[in-house]
């Protein structure tokens, strides 16, 4: 099986602390920001925790419809999350899984860096293009802003 890995990096004014407690309100909040990516997420089994699984609906700027994928790790002392689409047809047919590895690392100046980790778990050789590495790569970090940019809107909830 081959992977493919692609790595995220964007910096934060917003501390690190408050750039998770965003982001562990992304099933809210990215449909609000962003729904022409994300049109909804429904938790299917469990409470957010390790083994919950989940289905994410997308929106009309991906060419997917849908991915189901659990949570593999979660750990707010460290600021990470860790979660693995295995069922959907945003596995293209090529890949067995993806894994998002999420960490959000304080910096000197008091804000953070954003850190994603994604790895295409790919079946035999066949593997996502370029374009479609570099769209979804496009679609995360643009994300990421418009999420950061609700939490700093929204500073009563973080």
């Amino acid at each position: 099986m081959t992977s493919i890995t692609t790595e995220i990096e964007i910096p934060s004014s917003f501390p690190a602390d408050k750039v998770f407690k965003v982001f562990s309100d992304f099933d809210t909040i990215a449909p609000k920001v962003n729904p022409e990516v994300f049109k909804s997420t429904e938790t299917i089994e469990g409470n957010g925790g390790v083994g919950t699984i989940k289905v994410f609906t997308f929106g009309d700027a991906v060419p997917f419809t849908s991915g189901k994928y659990k949570v593999d790790a979660v750990d707010p002392s460290n600021f990470s999350y860790t979660y693995s689409f295995y069922e959907g047809d945003n596995l293209m047919g090529i890949l067995e899984s993806i894994t998002n590895q999420i960490k959000i690392v304080p910096s000197a100046d008091g804000g953070s860096i954003f850190k994603q980790t994604i790895v295409y778990n790919c079946k035999g050789n066949e593997k996502p293009t370029e374009d479609i590495l570099k769209v979804e790569k496009e679609i995360y970090e643009k994300t990421f802003k418009a999420i950061e940019a609700y939490g700093i809107a929204h500073p009563e909830n973080y």
